[in-house]
């Protein structure tokens, strides 16, 4: 499957955005139970974050998005880009 990155900008006061973490947390354990990889994070040296995971198309990956806790509830702006894999870890690699 491909992957897709959102990049997000913050756009609410923290305590508002704070109230949405956890549900945001829930929804990317539910990604990745559905077999989408997922992880999410944030930038240690500015604002704003980026949710990383696994989808069929751009479509999927659009609807994945549009249903984050964080976009549902106006948290967030955000960028979604097809991440095109150039190298990973081989199981040769692995050991």
């Amino acid at each position: 499957m491909p992957w897709f990155a959102k990049i997000e900008t913050g756009i609410v006061e923290k305590s508002t955005f704070d109230r949405y973490v956890r549900p945001h947390i829930e929804y990317v354990k539910d990604l990745i139970a559905k077999g989408h990889n997922a992880k999410s994070g944030y930038w240690g040296c500015r604002g704003g974050g980026m949710l990383l995971f696994e989808a069929e198309s751009m479509e999927e990956a659009k609807a994945i998005v549009e249903r984050d806790p964080l976009v549902v509830n106006n948290c967030v702006t955000y960028d979604l880009y097809e991440w095109c894999v150039v190298v990973e870890p081989s199981e040769e690699m692995m050991g």
